[in-house]
């Protein structure tokens, strides 16, 4: 979940030093964000499937054990991948790096959009099979007011986040530091902080506690778009140059 200038993510390279960057085949770094996306995507659903079966009569302990699994693994991912692909694991952290002025071309951009999306898709059939669990279309409505507005609230905040550090020099801290903030998002939004689209296309594949309905998935991809324009702003209006 970072970008890429990186000094010092994904759900984040942040700014790794770009020149260091093109010296890795975009094949490479496209499977790092499909391992990534889809390992994040295992973590979100396999914790959630295990918390059904553990606590099937406390929601909110099944959200305190999922929210718990993610912060941990989303830190884990994006240390580990950070210097290979920035750790994006998510569309919206790539376009807002380069509408941040990261040098990506068009082409790049698209190929690891799809490496995410795909990603996200695998995982959540993966975390299915490891718990037994038919891949099935999720039933699960979350289409109203309140999780449109949570979306873009939890969206915009993630943006910040990862480039308010990566701007100001600390990017070595946006792992961490956006594994606590999507922890955290999972209890203050009430859409429990999907802010990501991948992650939000490979969770209609699990009618599990994790899932999310087709029909509640274009509101929410249109959300973290708005939320994705307005952490754009913000970055820009509090921290408008990058330091090295």
């Amino acid at each position: 979940m970072t970008p890429d200038v990186l000094p010092g993510s994904g759900q984040t390279h942040a700014h790794q030093d770009v020149r260091t960057e093109q010296t890795i085949a975009l094949w490479r770094r496209a499977a790092a964000e499909a391992l990534g996306t889809g390992l994040l995507v295992v973590i979100v659903v396999g914790s959630g499937i295990a918390a059904q079966k553990l606590s099937p009569n406390d929601t909110g302990l099944m959200l305190l054990e999922n929210s718990l699994a993610t912060t941990l693994g989303l830190a884990v991912l994006i240390a580990m991948f950070q210097q290979l692909s920035g750790a994006h694991f998510n569309p919206i952290v790539t376009l807002a790096d380069r509408a941040l002025g990261a040098r990506r071309s068009i082409a790049e951009i698209g190929v690891y959009i799809v490496a995410q999306t795909a990603g996200g898709i695998g995982g959540a059939v993966l975390a299915n099979a490891m718990f037994a669990v038919p891949t099935r279309i999720s039933t699960t409505d979350r289409a109203t007011t309140g999780h449109f507005l949570a979306e873009v609230v939890a969206t915009a905040g993630l943006v910040l986040v990862i480039f308010a550090l990566v701007r100001s020099g600390r990017a070595s801290v946006v792992a961490p530091a956006v594994g606590a903030y999507i922890g955290a998002a999972y209890w203050f939004t009430s859409s429990t902080s999907f802010a990501n689209p991948a992650v939000t296309i490979g969770r209609i594949f699990t009618d599990t506690f994790a899932g999310i309905a087709p029909t509640s998935t274009l509101p929410f991809l249109g959300a973290q778009i708005i939320g994705a324009a307005i952490g754009v702003a913000l970055t820009l209006l509090l921290f408008p140059s990058q330091k090295d």
